[in-house]
């Protein structure tokens, strides 16, 4: 069987010797899935992405992305934030926001690689967003500027991308449209997402990983996860049509859908 794109195996991690955030977790992600990371706020996500970042180190258990370990396969890993701030009214493009991204490969000029412009152009591209290249950043809506920051994650041709809460502040429709374009790039690229609505993030995902310390990974929501979430029990809440719902979008994750800007 081919090596996964992402292999965590009994990681353990805790901030300056506190309790653990991440407790034993074990996460196998194949090549080309579309993997959504659920939970509660505080429950780990965002340090897991950093550990698959490599900007955080675990204090024990053994992670490989990309068949290596994280810092050496940094070059091939495309990131997406939640947010991208700039000072007000500072006037940087759509363009300009994407040649960012270049953060290796051959240097050129304002270290820039060579033919930056049209490989940023291509980036935008693929995210439906080239003719708005020349308008300004913070002249686009939240689902335009969540397109804009996945172009420059893939402007440097990654083999793995990495979105932290992409549809966080987007309209229902910006949202549907973000999961299309993330189930979309996952026909070549391998996708895992940050969200906290579990819900919205079912759409298209063909994997999903809920974090609360623990994980408990599958392909499709079961009440295991909803009780590791966010401690819902069979007693207590009727989640049974609420999971046939959530298993029905899983399986079905070629849903006719019509694409939004």
């Amino acid at each position: 069987m081919p090596e996964p794109a992402i292999a965590l195996k009994n990681v353990f991690f805790a901030y300056n010797g506190g309790g653990d955030v991440l407790e034993d977790v074990c996460l196998t992600v194949q090549k080309r899935a579309f993997l959504a990371i659920v939970g509660p706020n505080g429950g780990g996500k965002t340090t897991l992405i950093k550990i698959l970042l490599g900007l955080l180190k675990p204090d024990s258990g053994s992670v490989r992305v990309l068949g290596a370990d994280p810092v050496g396969s940094a070059p091939a890993i495309g990131y997406a934030p939640q947010h991208q701030s700039f000072e007000p009214g500072f006037p940087i493009t759509v363009l300009d926001v994407v040649l960012l991204g270049f953060a290796r490969g051959g240097r050129h000029g304002f270290g820039m690689p060579r033919r930056a412009a049209d490989r940023a152009l291509a980036a935008l591209e693929q995210v439906d967003m080239a003719k708005y290249a020349r308008r300004r950043f913070d002249a686009l809506s939240g689902g335009q500027r969540q397109r804009v920051l996945a172009a420059r994650a893939l402007a440097a041709d990654p083999q793995l991308l990495l979105f932290d809460e992409p549809t966080s502040n987007i309209d229902p429709h910006g949202k549907l449209c973000m999961f299309e374009l993330l189930s979309e790039l996952s026909k070549r690229i391998t996708v895992v997402m940050v969200s906290h609505d579990l819900v919205s993030a079912s759409a298209g995902v063909t994997d999903v990983a809920v974090v609360n310390k623990r994980l408990i990974q599958g392909r499709e929501i079961t009440p295991d996860m909803l009780q590791l979430a966010y401690g819902l029990h069979d007693a207590a809440c009727p989640v049974g049509g609420y999971l046939k719902n959530l298993s029905t979008v899983f399986d079905n994750p070629a849903t006719d859908r019509t694409a939004h800007d």
